[in-house]
């Protein structure tokens, strides 16, 4: 069959280790959003279905028979919601009226994400930090910038770069860092099966690529390592 054909040629082009990208953005086709969440809830499940029956599973059993609509579910409105734009949390900004002069810093940020080459979990803490340009942001929409573009499909790197220059968007300065400390699933769980290594990323924007300052960003992490 031609679809056959196709599909074995597909997969003979396809290089497990084929994982670089260099586009800050996340690669999204142009009719991304053409389709309603309530549509792509409906094909994905009927994709899964076709999924779980080709490896074996019985879906007429109770514990499998909602599994692809909790699946389509999950994808399009928990773990890939910051896909959509809409999504994307407001951050208003107010005056620094207090004159804070020295760096912010919010550490322990929880992350959870998907990686974008297995579809399996990248679970860690993300750390940002910004020095004020006259402006301000409510410390929970620094944690919302990191969980929109955590969830969708993901690489750490390009996660930690769209984290620094939202907020310094946001902000409208360049002195903003991120750096991103996560265990990553298709290290740990399959392939080489590490279960103690982590993956650490950093972007330092503006004041913070000076030594003394991204030391002293460091140093309210208590991470040890060198950048």
């Amino acid at each position: 069959m031609k679809f056959d054909r196709l599909l074995k040629e597909t997969l003979e082009n396809i290089h497990d280790d084929d994982h670089v990208s260099g586009n800050i953005n996340t690669p999204l086709r142009d009719d991304a959003f053409k389709l309603s969440d309530k549509e792509k809830i409906a094909l994905i499940e009927h994709d899964m279905v076709r999924i779980l029956e080709t490896l074996g599973m019985d879906l007429t059993d109770d514990s499998l028979k909602g599994t692809p609509k909790r699946v389509a579910k999950m994808f399009v409105n928990e773990l890939f919601a910051g896909l959509h734009p809409n999504n994307k949390p407001s951050a208003s900004t107010f005056e620094n009226k207090y004159k804070y002069g020295e760096m912010l810093v919010e550490k322990n940020i929880t992350l959870y994400s998907t990686c974008e080459h297995h579809l399996l979990p990248i679970v860690g803490k993300a750390h940002v930090a910004y020095i004020s340009n006259g402006t301000v942001v409510g410390l929970s929409k620094m944690n919302r910038i990191v969980d929109y573009f955590a969830k969708r499909p993901q690489v750490q790197e390009r996660l930690t770069l769209q984290v620094v220059n939202a907020l310094q968007e946001v902000l409208n300065t360049e002195d903003v860092a991120c750096v991103i400390d996560a265990k990553h699933l298709c290290v740990n769980a399959r392939g080489i099966r590490d279960i103690d290594s982590s993956t650490v990323t950093a972007e330092f924007g503006g004041a913070f690529k000076k030594a003394e300052v991204k030391k002293e960003f460091i140093g309210y992490l208590n991470l040890d390592t060198s950048f």
